[in-house]
This record gives C-alpha cells, sequence and structure tokens, in this order.
C-alpha cells in the first residue's frame, strides 16, 4: 500500500508539472507574437473596416474550431461575421461571398488543401483575403492580401504533433483583431449590451442594464436644475452650481425647453472676456439643445452624448416640456456604462 501511495504522489507531481510545461510553451506563443505585430496587421485592420461586407473566417479541423470562435468574437463586438467550413463551400456555401467580403483563412501549415482550392473562387467573386498561417511561404500566404505570422516555436503536445500552441496562437491573434477593430469602429459599452440581451460580466447584469430607460436613471424634482428665459446670467450660474451637473435648462412661460445653459458656454463667455453682469442666460445659452425621451433606453442616451460630444442631456415629454436631466454620472452609478 505504502507503495502505491508513492507511486500516485509521483504520477501526480508528473502531471503538475507537465501541465505547468504545456501553459508555458502557449504563453510563451502568445508572447512571440507581440515581436511580430506589424504594418501587416494594420493593414488587416484596414482592409476589414474599409470594405463594405462582412467578414468570412474559414479552417479545417482544430483551425476551424478556432475559425468559430473569432468569427463569434468579431460578430459580438461590432464586426459583422461569420464562419464557412472550406469543405461546404465547395458545395454551394461559396455563395455567400459577396465582392465586398473579407475572407479570413487560417490554417497553420498554410496549404490546407480545402482552402487553397476556393482561394481562385473567392478572387474571383472579388472578395479580399487575409492568411493566419504559421508558413510565410506557404500558398494560403503567398496568395493572401495580407499574411498574419502566427508561427510557433513548437506545439505543447509531447509528440510536438496535436494543434496546441499553434491554435492558442490563431485564437489569439483574432482576439487582437477583434479588439482592434472594436476600438476602430468605436464600438461602446452600450453597443456592446445590445448584441448581448442575455449575456453577462462580473460584477454587471447585462441584460437588466441593457432594459433601463431614462426615466430610471434621470434626475428630477428639486435635483432639476432649470430657471427661466430672461433670468440673469448670475441666478442661472448660481442655479447651475446648485444642481451640480453643469448645466441647468432654460425654460419658456409654459415649461417647453428653450435651451439649455452649461459650465462650457460659461467658460466660452468668460474667455471672451464679456461682461456677465449685464447678460440674461438667453445672451449665452445653447439653443435647441438635444433631448430624450422618459422612455429612451439608457444606452440610446449614451449613444446621443458619445455622438455629438455632450455630458449631459435633458429629458422632455412629446410637447418638449422638460421632465428631467441625466449627464454621464448618472448612468456610471447604474453602470449603463
Amino acid at each position: 500500500m505504502i507503495k502505491a501511495a508513492r507511486s500516485v504522489g509521483k504520477s501526480r507531481d508528473s502531471t503538475l508539472e507537465l501541465a505547468r510545461q504545456v501553459l508555458e510553451i502557449e504563453a510563451q506563443a502568445v508572447r512571440a507574437l507581440i515581436e511580430r505585430i506589424d504594418q501587416r496587421f494594420a493593414q488587416a485592420v484596414d482592409l476589414i473596416v474599409e470594405r463594405h461586407g462582412r467578414v468570412i473566417v474559414s479552417g479545417m479541423g482544430k483551425s476551424g474550431h478556432i475559425a468559430r470562435k473569432i468569427a463569434s468574437t468579431l460578430a459580438s463586438t461590432g464586426t459583422p461575421a461569420y464562419f464557412v467550413h472550406p469543405a461546404e463551400a465547395s458545395h454551394g456555401d461559396l455563395g455567400m461571398i459577396e465582392s465586398g467580403d473579407v475572407f479570413i483563412a487560417i490554417s497553420y501549415s498554410g496549404s490546407s488543401e480545402e482552402l487553397v482550392q476556393i482561394v481562385p473562387q473567392i478572387k474571383r467573386r472579388g472578395a479580399k483575403l487575409i492568411a493566419i498561417t504559421g508558413k510565410a511561404e506557404s500558398p494560403l500566404a503567398r496568395e493572401a492580401d495580407v499574411h498574419l505570422d502566427a508561427a510557433v516555436a513548437q506545439e505543447a503536445c509531447p509528440h510536438n504533433l496535436a494543434p496546441t500552441a499553434s491554435t492558442t496562437a490563431a485564437l489569439a491573434l483574432g482576439d487582437a483583431l477583434a479588439v482592434a477593430l472594436l476600438d476602430k469602429r468605436g464600438f461602446s459599452a452600450a453597443d456592446f449590451a445590445r448584441t448581448h440581451p442575455r449575456g453577462g460580466l462580473p460584477g454587471q447584469a447585462l441584460a437588466r442594464q441593457a432594459l433601463l430607460h431614462v426615466a430610471d436613471v434621470m434626475r428630477t424634482g428639486e435635483k432639476l436644475p432649470k430657471v427661466s428665459a430672461g433670468t440673469p446670467l448670475r441666478d442661472a450660474v448660481a442655479e447651475m452650481t446648485r444642481g451640480r451637473i453643469g448645466m441647468t435648462a432654460v425654460l419658456d412661460a409654459d415649461g417647453l425647453v428653450k435651451g439649455v445653459f452649461t459650465d462650457g458656454d460659461l467658460r466660452r463667455t468668460v474667455e471672451k472676456g464679456i461682461e456677465i453682469a449685464a447678460l440674461r442666460v438667453d445672451d449665452v445659452m445653447t439653443k435647441n439643445p438635444r433631448t430624450v425621451q422618459r422612455n429612451t433606453l439608457a444606452a440610446e442616451a449614451v449613444h446621443v452624448m458619445e455622438a455629438h460630444k455632450v455630458n449631459q442631456v435633458l429629458v422632455v415629454d412629446e410637447r418638449g416640456a422638460l421632465i428631467g436631466a441625466l449627464n454621464m454620472h448618472d448612468l456610471f452609478r447604474a453602470k449603463v456604462i
């Protein structure tokens, strides 16, 4: 019994050591990619952004599984993409590919027969080709509009045969592409929530946040800074300070929004050297400000603010009467962004 226990202990030690070796080899494979990220990667990103179609990702075997995951990540982060099996492509699925598309072919050898055979048809249909391979002189690499080098020093398999480090490197490169495209397209947290209505992140409930409306987070009542048209500018500044959201609404006699006075308006007035004592708020306010309605999704309000580079927005009813206000801090607190 003692001998058997020692044997098990030794086996466990070797298992743990092998696991550590596998992780180290795969980590090194990913680290090596960092040194090879160059203008070709930027060209691949620009190529995808400049085309008006979709991204088709394809690969055979283990590379096919990686291709499916990359396509899914692209699609969920703002780049329309889908997976096509290269063998099925030769049996009709090539019809999915159009002239504005970008085809990403993943093959470590760069010589996968099923992929190489459809390259002429991809080119003939006017699509562009990005190849992710480990062989710069391979057929796929030579024919690609952009080749991304995913070579690894060795596989994590003890026999250096099973695709392990190479698939990890390809996956990491695909993730890098997806995130670079996300950044290039300005894909926001609100956009992410719309593509993940039932998803979740640590510390967040995306489904709940995605369904928050402006009415759920807006400021009302005494927390809502507002002044009447014709109010002296000094009084408008005092109301803006009291409201503590960097602005005050300006209303006509019927309570309809006539304008908004922000700290930016105040700063621009001071920079011009204008004496504010004799001014009315109407003289320097922003007319026809951006507004949203109470039933607008909070995520849409974020889009309005980001698109127009403002930090706050007024909430109005169907007549244009003021009923609330919202700023970025309110959205941060609600974890919408």
